[in-house]
C-alpha cells in the first residue's frame, strides 16, 4: 500500500494528514477554512486518493499559515507514499474545462522542486479566502513532494471556477503520474536509476 500519515506541529497550526494513493476518492477534511476544505474534497475525489486532513490553526489571524502548512503536509505526505517510485508513470497531464474556464496542468514527479502557475484570479477573495494563498498552498506542496508542477489558466475570469479547476485538473494529473506502469514495474522511469 503506497500511503503515508504525517503529522506536523508548529506554533501555528496542528495538523494530522492520512493519504492513499491507491484509494477510492474518500475524503474527510477539517482545516477551519471552508473553501480549501472543498478544494481538498475535489483534489481527493478528481485524483482517486483518500485523504484525510485535521487541521488546527490560528485563523483567527489569517488563513495563511494553515493554507500553507496543508500544503507543506500534503507534499510530505506524497513523497513518503511514492517512496523510490519504481514503477510509476512519473508525468502526467490534463486539460480542464469548467464552464468559460480552461485550466492547463502537467506534473513530474521529477525529485525536483519547481512550480509554474500562471493562474490570474481576478478578485482578492473567493467567500472569505485569500486567492493569492493558492499560490502558497501549491509551492508548500511542490517543495516537499518534489515535483515539478504547472498550472496555466488558458480562459475564464470566474475566480471561483479558476481555483476549482486547478485543483481538479492537478488531481488528474497526479493520478496518471502516480499510477504504476507496468513496462516500469521494477525500474525507476529516469536515466539516472533514481528521481
Amino acid at each position: 500500500m503506497r500511503t503515508a500519515e504525517i503529522i506536523r506541529t508548529t506554533k501555528e497550526t496542528d495538523i494530522k494528514l492520512s493519504l492513499n494513493l491507491d484509494g477510492s476518492g474518500k475524503s474527510n477534511i477539517d482545516t477551519g477554512v471552508g473553501f480549501l476544505d472543498h478544494m481538498l474534497t475535489l483534489f481527493a475525489k478528481h485524483g482517486k486518493f483518500d485523504l484525510d486532513v485535521k487541521c488546527v490553526g490560528d485563523i483567527n489571524v489569517d488563513f495563511h499559515h494553515t493554507t500553507e502548512d496543508i500544503g507543506i503536509a500534503l507534499g510530505e505526505a506524497f513523497a513518503e507514499a511514492l517512496g523510490d517510485k519504481k514503477g510509476i508513470i512519473r508525468y502526467g497531464d490534463c486539460a480542464l474545462p469548467m464552464d468559460e474556464t480552461l485550466i492547463l496542468s502537467a506534473v513530474d514527479l521529477s525529485g525536483r522542486a519547481c512550480l509554474g502557475y500562471r493562474l490570474e484570479i481576478p478578485t482578492e477573495k473567493v467567500g472569505d479566502f485569500d486567492t493569492e494563498l493558492v499560490k502558497e498552498f501549491w509551492l508548500g506542496f511542490v517543495r516537499k513532494a518534489e515535483c515539478s508542477l504547472h498550472l496555466v489558466q488558458l480562459a475564464g475570469e470566474n475566480s471561483h471556477h479558476i481555483i476549482e479547476g486547478a485543483f481538479k485538473s492537478a488531481a488528474r494529473s497526479f493520478r496518471k503520474a502516480v499510477s504504476i506502469d507496468e513496462a516500469f514495474a521494477n525500474e525507476v522511469p529516469s536515466t539516472k536509476g533514481v528521481l
